[in-house]
């Protein structure tokens, strides 16, 4: 369901169930010629529209206001706006601390802009994984009090943990793909991969037409088909699905 549409007898629902909340986080970012420049987070939001139809689901509204950086283009007539980690942070922090008084506690952050090496990080990701980890810590304080982790009942602390079972677990944040996927699907900016991926979840936002090969990043895109956007398409909806149903 879409957060935005819910009623409160939904939302409570969904609380008590324990539903997945899941945020698609991205950046709008020029992406050569032929794509739209909010690819990044667009496939994001395709794909939860999928899951949606398949599993007890809450969907946030989008964030495309991420860290783009400069680095591939300037803004200038290119459609990229850049929003530094600085500014992401606090917000982040606030809007994770407004979910968990809402009573959720099985939160997504899906993000696939600059995710190649997502174990070590990049701005926008990072900016919302130390926002969630301090909005987790603040919280706990607030509900629990100062020395809650220190209190006898906590003792089996780290068997919880084992499990999966602990507070730092109430928001998690995943790459749309993986490190096994990216195996498998060619990871680029705006060349074979992306633009095929983009053919599959969100064709409207593709004109081969006015794929240019003057950019390096986007001379493989002419190899891009809807078959090989169908393969990574396959490959994130069963990763997504598999976190969202917590069957991984």
């Amino acid at each position: 369901m879409r957060y935005e549409l819910m009623l409160p007898h939904q939302i409570r629902k969904a609380i008590k169930a324990n539903w997945p909340v899941a945020l698609p986080l991205g950046v709008l970012e020029y992406h050569g010629e032929h794509l739209a420049v909010g690819l990044d987070t667009l496939v994001v939001t395709k794909a939860l529209e999928v899951l949606e139809q398949e599993i007890d689901l809450v969907i946030l509204p989008p964030f495309y206001y991420g860290a783009s950086s400069y680095a591939v283009e300037p803004p200038e007539g290119t459609g990229t706006v850049h929003v530094g980690a600085e500014k992401l942070f606090p917000f982040a922090r606030e809007m994770f601390r407004g979910l968990l008084r809402i009573g959720f506690r099985n939160i997504h952050v899906f993000i696939h802009h600059q995710t190649e090496n997502f174990s070590a990080g990049m701005p926008t990701d990072l900016a919302f994984k130390l926002a969630a980890r301090q909005a987790i810590f603040e919280f706990l304080e607030q509900t629990r009090g100062e020395g809650w982790w220190g209190n006898a009942k906590m003792a089996n602390y780290y068997a919880k943990q084992a499990t999966g079972a602990d507070p730092f677990n109430w928001i998690k944040a995943h790459p749309l793909l993986t490190a096994e996927a990216i195996r498998q699907y060619p990871f680029d900016h705006a060349g074979q991969g992306e633009t095929a991926l983009l053919m599959a979840f969100c064709p409207e936002g593709v004109d081969m037409k006015r794929l240019s090969a003057k950019k390096w990043y986007t001379r493989s895109a002419k190899q891009a088909s809807a078959k090989l956007g169908a393969k990574g398409r396959e490959l994130i909806l069963a990763n997504m699905r598999s976190v969202l149903t917590g069957t991984r």
